[in-house]
């Protein structure tokens, strides 16, 4: 009986060493499929925009558009606390490490925009639905739609006015929001937010139609990311490390707090606290190809924040039975 119990532990953590590998060693093995493209010359690393437009203009667009619209309004509005706590936090992260980077470390407001971005806005497109599926099972697939959606119409659009001002300096703020919200990226989870919300069902036909293109987003925005990479040299610095403690320590960590406060427990809180504590995501560096901000800090934080992740997932699955 001894030796039965004493096995509990390990076997544990053997399920949640699987479930953690499940998620990331697809993201790992893409990523590292991109890079190796790229150093090899079989995939052209610095002429990307095509890739860049396929994956930010319409896949990803078409995807969240697609996840929210066929959601019930009930199942969405049912979600609120979590879509409230994840506005705060990635807010709140997003806000820290944009001031950071602009008085800390005197970036432009362009890169300094896109490393916030990248810190602040989990990579839920690729992790979250494995992880989920495989630690809180399918039903919390709508999570990850919702922390997408906050993250798109939120802080994607702070950081394309600031990236649309640094191009167009002469623009009035009105035009360069303006040219912000107009972009796909931001109409897609919006439109499919409003769907939803007014019950129009999604004719069968068309959500078949959509989610050809859509379900491709998770792989090529890894791959395009890791063709990114190798065209950069890694960042050691000090602002690299921190930014990846901040991505996959803090960010975590203030979800906890907020939950707490929020007084969220049980399966709702399980779902914000797992989405939050997901690595770094690659909507910055994509945003800022589109602008011709190639950040190497950006990075070297997903991929930094992604090989951390491994440590720090399996903490916060540990914890998830607590909540």
């Amino acid at each position: 009986m001894c030796d039965i119990s004493r096995g509990f532990p390990r076997i544990a953590s053997d399920l949640m060493t699987y479930e953690v590998a499940l998620a990331l060693l697809p993201v790992f093995f893409v990523l590292a499929l991109g890079y190796g493209a790229g150093k090899a010359r079989l995939v052209d690393n610095q002429n990307v925009s095509g890739l860049n437009t396929l994956v930010m203009s319409f896949a990803l667009p078409i995807s969240l558009f697609t996840s929210l619209a066929a959601s019930e309004r009930g199942e969405i509005l049912a979600r609120w606390q979590l879509a409230a706590i994840s506005a705060v936090v990635m807010g709140l992260v997003y806000a820290g490490t944009y001031l950071a980077q602009r008085r800390a470390y005197r970036l432009p407001d362009g890169e300094s925009a896109v490393q916030a971005l990248s810190v602040a806005f989990p990579n839920c497109a690729a992790v979250g639905l494995p992880l989920v599926d495989s630690t809180l099972g399918p039903g919390a697939a709508l999570s990850v739609a919702a922390v997408l959606a906050i993250g798109s119409i939120t802080l994607s659009p702070a950081t394309l006015v600031i990236l649309e001002r640094q191009r167009q300096s002469h623009s009035g703020i009105g035009p360069v929001i303006g040219r912000a919200l107009a972009k796909p990226i931001v109409i897609g989870p919006v439109l499919g937010l409003a769907w939803s919300l007014l019950g129009i069902p999604v004719p069968h036909l068309l959500q078949v139609t959509l989610t050809a293109i859509g379900s491709i987003t998770g792989g090529v925005a890894l791959f395009l990311t890791g063709l990114v990479l190798s065209a950069q040299a890694v960042e050691f610095t000090a602002n690299a490390y921190l930014s990846t403690l901040v991505t996959d320590v803090a960010r975590p960590a203030l979800a906890f707090l907020a939950i707490r406060l929020f007084g969220l427990d049980g399966e709702p809180a399980r779902e914000t606290l797992l989405l939050l504590a997901i690595p770094a995501g690659f909507f910055g560096l994509l945003l800022g190809i589109g602008y011709g901000v190639r950040s190497r800090l950006a990075g070297t934080t997903v991929l930094f924040s992604t090989v951390l992740s491994a440590a720090t997932l399996a903490v916060v699955i540990a914890l998830l039975p607590r909540l």
